[in-house]
């Protein structure tokens, strides 16, 4: 993975990719988003129910995007624009990965962060290859399933990190657990112990909080401390989510990883 020199948020690319950052993170603060949406957070500073501040978010959403408006729209393409809000992305990424919704999401993290992805539906090869033109092929659908989805996904973000904030005051990692059946095909970067290395993932990557429900998603898992600022966004912080599976979408790059032993 080679970071690209833009993004738009206040690190470098290979700043946000690097393990070392993972070890001693600091917040990413995305361009405007905070300062465009600031009535938002101060009304969520005022409420201590964390279901009221989701669905307040929800509706912040809906409302500034116009989400709830796609029942007056007058064409189909118009009304399924409007509909397809953020979940539909999120949804559509627990279904598959390397869906539509996934090169979205995928695209977001390469757009604000700078970190390109490796992998979609197969390895990335060079910026000329078929299965680069596919992932934009896949990416440009799915941007124009809805109204700027990319911002968005910025309040998404920006959301999950101020609730995180709040839900875990003075905590700078989350342990999380990633299942899966392709832990061969990571690249390993440095092997640490028998059980222990430093791998590169995919600049988006699902981990759950729940390390028994990530025995249900492959015959390996890791468990790793996840900087708070590589929380993309978590199912159990969000209304409309996939809550069951208590999956969070983890920004990608170098990470340090402990095999659990069955």
């Amino acid at each position: 993975m080679a970071p690209t020199s833009f993004n738009r948020c206040n690190l470098p690319p290979w700043v946000l990719a690097s393990a070392e950052f993972n070890d001693d993170p600091r917040p990413i603060e995305l361009q405007g988003v905070r300062q465009s949406n600031a009535y938002l957070f101060r009304t969520l500073d005022g409420l201590d129910d964390p279901a009221e501040r989701a669905r307040r978010l929800d509706d912040w959403l809906s409302v500034r995007f116009q989400l709830h408006q796609w029942q007056a729209q007058t064409t189909a393409p118009a009304r399924s624009s409007l509909r397809n809000g953020y979940l539909r992305y999120l949804r559509g990424w627990g279904h598959d990965s390397s869906g539509l919704e996934g090169a979205v999401l995928k695209a977001w993290v390469e757009s604000r962060l700078g970190i390109p992805p490796t992998f979609h539906r197969v390895p990335l090869d060079g910026p000329e290859g078929p299965a680069q033109a596919r992932y934009a092929r896949d990416r440009m659908l799915g941007s124009a399933r809805t109204n700027a989805i990319f911002d968005q996904l910025d309040l998404v973000y920006a959301f999950t990190q101020y609730e995180l904030a709040r839900r875990h005051p003075g905590e700078r990692w989350l342990t999380l657990w990633r299942g899966q059946h392709d832990a061969a095909e990571h690249e390993v970067l440095r092997r640490l112990g028998p059980r222990e290395q430093v791998v590169r993932l995919n600049n988006l990557c699902s981990f759950t909080d729940d390390q028994e429900r990530a025995w249900e998603f492959g015959s390996t898992v890791w468990e790793a401390r996840v900087a708070l600022p590589r929380i993309f966004c978590a199912s159990w912080l969000l209304v409309g989510a996939l809550q069951g599976e208590r999956e969070a979408l983890v920004i990608g790059g170098e990470l340090r990883v402990r095999r659990v032993l069955a």
